[in-house]
């Protein structure tokens, strides 16, 4: 007889092996024998009596019936976690895998770690750089951070900030090809173009006017799929960009960029945290998104 301590490690065994797609990663991450891993999930089917995984040579994925277990499962194991977090003293520790978008990661987290690391000693942090959203849940990552317009996505999204954004060109730039006063003259300028990982295609230059949303797309001479590429670009006089204020901050003062357009504002670009729906009870994932609340509240956001 099943006991329900059985049950519940054959309940987080199943899961791992969904969210990994492998009876093996998932056998690596719970620190348990891969024979102890496949006997859990043949004891599980033949007390439920049905197919939960299907198993190729290449992946392992859910039947029909496996889906809907995982996400019963999900549920009662995230319950689970809440309750012991309610009632435990203790501060969130173990690893917690992140991915973050670069220039944030670069510019805004990574300074603050030490101070988030001190607060959660018991804590230990594996960071990884990217914009896709694409097999998270797979690939064993926690949350991520991203900036701009969400993707569709079965994600549970938070958003943590609104960042204010600035046109900006350098003074090389305005030298040889003036001034825009206005949307009608910015038509004719140039711009270093950001090309979207989603589309392909470059991100428009966008303007709040008289509280509309207006979208601009300029001819250019680069296109760029990088943040740093992109103001290193606009620093070599290429074009007119678009970027979050804090990421320039110091080349406005020191005058290697100038603001264009400043009665015309770009719309705050938003910064979110996403995370499975399995990890939105998990106290580090919780502690995390609201350390990432209190550090963008330092910045100067909308």
């Amino acid at each position: 007889m099943t006991s329900h301590m059985d049950r519940f490690q054959e309940m987080q065994i199943f899961t791992r092996i969904v969210e990994r797609r492998s009876f093996t990663l998932a056998a690596d991450e719970l620190q348990l024998p891969r024979a102890t891993v496949t006997n859990a999930i043949k004891r599980l089917e033949t007390r439920i009596g049905a197919r939960l995984l299907e198993r190729t040579t290449r992946v392992v994925a859910p039947t029909l019936d496996g889906q809907a277990y995982y996400e019963r499962c999900v549920r009662l194991l995230g319950d689970l976690d809440e309750m012991d977090s309610a009632f435990s003293q203790s501060a969130p520790s173990g690893l917690l895998r992140v991915s973050l978008q670069a220039s944030l990661a670069r510019h805004v987290v990574a300074p603050a770690l030490p101070a988030f690391l001190a607060r959660y000693p018991g804590l230990e942090l594996q960071i990884g750089e990217g914009d896709r959203l694409v097999d998270l849940v797979r690939e064993g990552i926690d949350c991520v951070l991203r900036a701009g317009k969400l993707q569709d996505s079965s994600m549970v999204a938070q958003q943590v900030t609104r960042l204010e954004q600035v046109s900006c060109a350098s003074p090389a730039y305005l030298a040889r090809h003036g001034r825009p006063g206005s949307l009608d003259e910015l038509g004719r300028h140039r711009a270093v173009n950001f090309i979207s990982s989603a589309t392909g295609r470059p991100y428009p230059l966008e303007f709040v006017v008289d509280g509309e949303l207006r979208q601009l797309t300029l001819a250019g001479p680069v296109a760029v799929t990088g943040a740093d590429m992109y103001a290193a670009c606009a620093l070599a006089g290429l074009g007119i960009v678009q970027v979050p204020r804090y990421r320039i901050e110091a080349e406005l003062r020191a005058g290697a960029l100038e603001i264009v357009l400043p009665a015309l504002a770009p719309p705050p670009l938003p910064v979110s945290v996403l995370y499975p729906q399995s990890r939105q009870l998990s106290p580090r994932v919780r502690v995390f998104v609201d350390w990432l609340r209190e550090i963008f509240a330092g910045k100067d956001s909308r």
